[in-house]
């Protein structure tokens, strides 16, 4: 799991998606996103990103370097997902998503979940909702990928 957070929403929502699939015995190794690498991703099964979406509908910037980085890796046969913060209050909803989500379905990978957007920090019940999406990606990873 990489992802990226300023205000920690993006975190919490990566937490709570990290409590799903550790509850389901699986290990996960995660990084904000400047700490990481786009070419470790090929050492992985399942990937998945997490990203808030800024400005007008942009990566954030902590993403771009990340993001550029990826155009020299190949996913195919790696399952992947996308989650991350949005705010309603701007023009593209989620953007970040979307254009991670179509990165990744570029390079390979196989999307297995829609991506995974919450308004700004997860409530409770959303905070569920992201432990699930957690769940469902380890059942995605067991069985064969279909893609969104």
């Amino acid at each position: 799991m990489v992802y990226t957070s300023m205000t920690g929403n993006t975190e919490e929502i990566a937490n709570a998606i990290l409590e799903g699939i550790q509850e389901e015995g699986i290990e996960v190794e995660v990084k904000e996103v400047l700490d990481a690498s786009a070419d470790e991703l090929e050492a992985y099964d399942g990937i998945l990103l997490g990203a808030y979406t800024w400005g007008d509908g942009e990566l954030p910037d902590d993403f771009l370097d990340f993001y550029d980085e990826m155009d020299s890796i190949h996913l195919s046969g790696k399952k992947a997902a996308v989650f991350g913060s949005c705010d309603s209050g701007y023009e593209k909803y989620g953007a970040a998503v979307d254009i991670l989500v179509e990165k990744l379905q570029e390079l390979g990978a196989a999307v297995v979940l829609e991506g995974l957007k919450i308004e700004l920090a997860p409530t409770s019940e959303e905070r569920e909702s992201c432990k699930q999406f957690g769940k469902q990606f380890v059942q995605k990873m067991l069985t064969e990928p279909s893609t969104y």
